[in-house]
């Protein structure tokens, strides 16, 4: 199987990799471009077998450029639904390398999308970020029901929240306004009175209420 290589664009490479604060080296490609790049091995990756699928989501996410695990996940993404939930786990390892808010929200959207399709298996894959030590998977667990709208599990979301209500760190805080704004479209006024009965901190609270005061000025 030959694996894809983007070619760099230099000139794009600084002022990517500045804007994700240096954490990561950068090829220089800008979305639009790698998707149009990557276009036909996601479409071949639905043929291979799950093994296969895991062993290059595992090599391209091992490479150094960000561009290659952004790769990585959108093939995750894209096969996600086909996975058993041991299968599945497996990627474990990976949502906690190389972290930063833009690969924990993009691995979020697939686990979002496996219990949107598998709706049982939720409970269990809510339980593998919960309270974990690493903050970043506490985020995954906040908004792992981030667009399931009214099969949004509120037990499991208001656990998620209520251990981390007190958690200083910005993009946790940022995570909680995050999921009470987008439940919020669903049950405006659950929302409400959740931000009034607990003491979020001003930047959840802010976020958690933005949608609720667009809609109060209609």
């Amino acid at each position: 199987m030959s694996r894809l290589t983007f070619v760099p664009n230099p000139s794009q490479a600084i002022p990517m990799a500045k804007y994700m604060k240096n954490k990561f080296p950068f090829l220089g490609i800008p979305k639009p471009l790698r998707a149009k790049a990557q276009k036909e091995l996601l479409k071949a990756s639905r043929q291979w077998s799950t093994a296969t699928l895991q062993e290059e989501i595992f090599y391209y996410y091992q490479q150094d450029a960000r561009e290659y695990q952004y790769l990585a996940i959108d093939l995750f993404n894209k096969n996600v639904l086909r996975l058993e939930l041991s299968e599945l786990r497996a990627y474990l390892p990976l949502v906690a390398q190389k972290e930063w808010w833009d690969s924990i929200d993009a691995w979020r959207k697939g686990f979002n999308d496996y219990i949107k399709a598998y709706p049982k298996s939720l409970a269990e894959v809510f339980s593998w970020f919960y309270q974990a030590e690493d903050f970043w998977l506490r985020r995954m667990s906040i908004n792992l029901q981030l667009q399931s709208k009214t099969a949004t599990d509120l037990v499991l979301l208001e656990k998620a929240i209520l251990w981390d209500l007190s958690t200083p760190e910005f993009f946790i805080q940022k995570a909680i306004g995050w999921s009470l704004r987008e439940y919020s479209k669903t049950d405006p006024v659950y929302v409400t009175q959740f931000i009034a009965q607990n003491n979020l901190s001003p930047l959840a609270a802010r976020e958690g209420s933005k949608q609720l005061k667009k809609a109060s000025k209609k």
